[in-house]
């Protein structure tokens, strides 16, 4: 069971950094309120406004973790959706409901005190975004996790209000696809993909473009 949390962590520390994937769909949409001049958006995290959850099943009972965000700033081009910059998660800060379980995930699972950072580099925003309002798109982006590059693509929903955007998402991650240990025993069956979903908020503002 411990290793199952682990794994399921793991996997959710990759997708915990996709919250770049809500910020930089608010890019095209603020165009609206920001200066004339500027051709990209430089999108900022609040951490302590964000969250992070995660859940992974089992034959036995559902696990379900959290981790925290660190920091997170990406330019995104108003003309062409692409996007520069890198959104940072918090590995050593993975929690479930059981200290015993919590450490066996950080000392086997993900080696957090080595891999301590969980990054995501946003890409590109894909779909049409209201100046106000809310929309929906999808963000393609490149995770860094455990020493790994993985390439995903998440649906998200966001909300633009002045210079505020906050944005939810909620997306599954193939943790054993992705070289994650399983966390299978002969009693014990986890599901192969952990849940992940996304509370994220923050600011924005105008750039000259690069």
């Amino acid at each position: 069971m411990l290793r199952i949390k682990g794994l399921a962590a793991g996997a959710a520390v990759l997708l915990v950094s996709s919250f770049v994937v809500v910020a930089c769909i608010s890019s095209p949409a603020q165009v609206a309120t920001a200066p004339a001049t500027g051709t990209s958006l430089k999108l900022s995290l609040d951490p302590g406004k964000s969250e992070v959850h995660w859940t992974l099943g089992s034959t036995l009972h559902t696990v379900h973790g959290t981790f925290a965000l660190k920091r997170g700033e990406v330019a995104v081009s108003t003309v062409t959706g692409e996007a520069k910059g890198e959104f940072v998660a918090d590995a050593t800060s993975g929690k479930t409901d059981n200290e015993s379980r919590d450490r066996k995930m950080h000392k086997e699972i993900l080696e957090s005190a080595k891999y301590n950072d969980v990054i995501f580099r946003p890409t590109k925003i894909e779909g049409k975004v209201a100046a106000q309002g809310a929309s929906n798109v999808q963000a393609h982006g490149i995770f860094v996790l455990h020493g790994a590059e993985h390439e995903i693509t998440i649906p998200v929903q966001a909300e633009l209000t002045g210079t505020q955007w906050k944005g939810s998402a909620k997306f599954s991650v193939p943790y054993v696809q992705w070289g994650l240990k399983s966390p299978n025993t002969f009693l014990l069956k986890a599901d192969p993909a952990v849940e992940i979903e996304l509370q994220l908020n923050g600011t924005l503002q105008a750039a000259p473009g690069q």
